[in-house]
């Protein structure tokens, strides 16, 4: 087995996944490092396999977050994708870019190149829209990636969108072209009733074309440095393993995640001097950055019961209804069982002051027994997750000891700051006064979570702290930024700063958070990192038109 590469990637999911691909187009010998197993799980393809996948401990990692004041002292579970794919293979599989005020002012933090003009082309190139209407100035066309849009027919979703637009918010056909703001129905990498994986629509076409090497089940323990400069990895090739090593001649390039990429750094030595001498960690390259500045959606869920007889998800797939829905899987019509978890969107604004959106709904017809992923309420059941969706909270990822294997201690500190309880409750709020409109009365029994008790801002505040969870959308642990950042961790090129021949490409360099999942935005980064360490010229910034806005019809 060959153990030297142009580039070794730590990670084969979104990120890695997409970089192999790009990495082997362009030439280099690429090995792909996978912790987890390969991609196998029939319940990986099928949208709504991701109940199962995400229960799974085989394909995800599983870890729990610190209690804090938002999570009112409560111990939050969260789970990551841990097999080829990564959250890829397990998610609700949504394709949700970001307005262009987020990517605009991460070039004003000091990252040039990453502005929404820059960046456009980089999304544009991922994607193929399934859409005759797509607007090629900000939609794809040849991408490996296919886009649809999700659609169930249920009526209670088309009332969801008109109560919606009775509070006032317009109708947007296209959130992922100009303007966010609105409701309309989600789009997701599902194509003919399939999850279309980063690992399904990069990692495995490149394997079968050119000089990739993939090894799942692949710990990676740390880094090599020498001089100053990644000469390759350690890692364990089977669980219990002995150590063994890889080389890289190019370089090595860390996709492993928002949690993952900085316990590894911490691990080999790169962090806060006074977090890895705690940990027993020889300190190699101080850098203060590393583990800090963790940023991720707090969502609130609010739940009804359906009127009698309402078109539901939870009556959809129980029973003998079941058999029905897969028939229509089959026959690539309208189903429960093809189609993400979030059927509809709502990016909205908190007040008339504010300029972006800062809050997002996420609508379903269907229910959770108290919020648990995978056990639907058996009565007809309606839900919608509510959150800031630009949160200024920040927490911190850092390791327990120098085990390798050791799980790192999360805190995410979810409504740590004023502004973000107070768009929580204003997007609380939006969601009762959705789901409680006229269109929605034909269909809504009775609100169930949290019920009419819940009242001032006050009770708005204590349910979300005593019900809310993870988005899943952790980013920002090793955050890109200038050499004069102190908390920079890599620079407007992905270079970690002040070692050589170290890259970071995954969603922990986001400085700030999208508004929106990060699934796009984490392709993105891979697209435009592709081409850095390639050493090509950028693509052409898009020119962009006026930004339309979205209109009520």
């Amino acid at each position: 087995m060959t153990d030297t590469f142009d580039h070794i990637i730590v990670g084969g999911g979104s990120a890695g996944s997409l970089l192999a691909y790009r990495l082997a187009e362009g030439g280099r010998s690429v090995c792909v490092l996978e912790a987890g197993p390969p991609d196998r799980s029939p319940f990986i393809l099928l949208p709504a396999g991701f109940i199962k996948t995400l229960a799974n401990p085989k394909l995800t990692w599983r870890y729990a977050m610190e209690p804090s004041a938002g999570t009112g002292g409560r111990t939050l579970p969260i789970v990551q994708g841990r097999t080829l794919g990564g959250s890829s293979a397990i998610n609700g599989a949504i394709y949700n870019r970001g307005g262009a005020a987020d990517f605009d002012g991460w070039a004003a933090l000091g990252n040039p190149g990453w502005g929404f003009a820059d960046i456009l082309p980089y999304f544009r190139r991922t994607e193929r829209r399934l859409s005759a209407s797509a607007d090629p100035v900000y939609r794809g066309s040849e991408g490996r990636l296919p886009i649809g849009t999700n659609a169930l027919g249920a009526p209670v979703a088309h009332a969801f969108i008109a109560s919606a637009v009775e509070q006032g918010l317009p109708r947007n056909a296209d959130h992922n072209a100009g303007d966010q703001f609105g409701v309309g129905y989600s789009q997701s990498a599902i194509a003919n009733g399939l999850r279309v994986s980063a690992a399904r629509a990069f990692l495995h076409p490149a394997r079968g074309r050119w000089n990739v090497d993939v090894r799942t089940n692949a710990l990676v323990s740390r880094i090599l440095i020498e001089n100053g400069e990644a000469q390759g990895v350690e890692y364990r090739p089977a669980p219990g393993a002995a150590p063994r090593r890889i080389f890289a001649r190019a370089g090595v390039i860390l996709a492993a995640g928002t949690f993952n990429t900085p316990r590894l750094l911490q691990l080999s030595g790169i962090g806060p001097g006074e977090v890895l001498r705690e940990a027993g960690v020889e300190v190699r390259h101080a850098l203060a950055g590393v583990g800090e500045n963790l940023r991720d959606h707090y969502t609130t869920r609010l739940v009804a019961r359906g009127q009698p007889g309402m078109d539901s998800v939870n009556q959809r797939v129980q029973g003998w209804r079941l058999g029905r829905e897969a028939l229509r899987w089959l026959l690539r019509r309208p189903n429960a069982l093809g189609i993400s978890p979030a059927l509809i969107h709502v990016f909205g604004r908190s007040s008339g002051a504010v300029s972006a959106p800062d809050l997002f709904l996420v609508f379903a017809p269907g229910s959770y027994r108290e919020g648990q992923v995978g056990k639907l309420d058996t009565f007809p059941g309606l839900s919608c997750g509510a959150c800031c969706v630009r949160p200024d909270s920040r927490g911190t990822v850092r390791i327990a000891s120098a085990d390798d294997r050791a799980a790192p201690r999360i805190r995410p500190n979810y409504l740590d700051t004023e502004h973000d309880r107070r768009v929580q409750v204003a997007a609380c709020r939006l969601a009762r006064a959705i789901i409680s409109g006229t269109p929605m009365q034909p269909y809504v029994a009775a609100e169930t979570l949290p019920g009419p008790d819940v009242q001032t801002d006050d009770e708005w505040l204590d349910f979300s702290r005593r019900k809310g969870g993870t988005a899943y959308h952790p980013v920002g642990t090793a955050r890109m930024g200038p050499g004069n950042d102190a908390g920079a961790v890599v620079d407007p090129s992905l270079r970690v700063h002040g070692i050589g021949r170290l890259h970071v490409v995954d969603a922990s360099v986001m400085p700030t958070l999208v508004s929106a999942n990060t699934y796009a935005a984490t392709l993105m980064i891979a697209e435009k990192g592709a081409d850095m360490i390639l050493g090509r010229a950028p693509l052409p910034p898009a020119a962009l038109p006026s930004p339309p806005r979205a209109t009520a019809r």
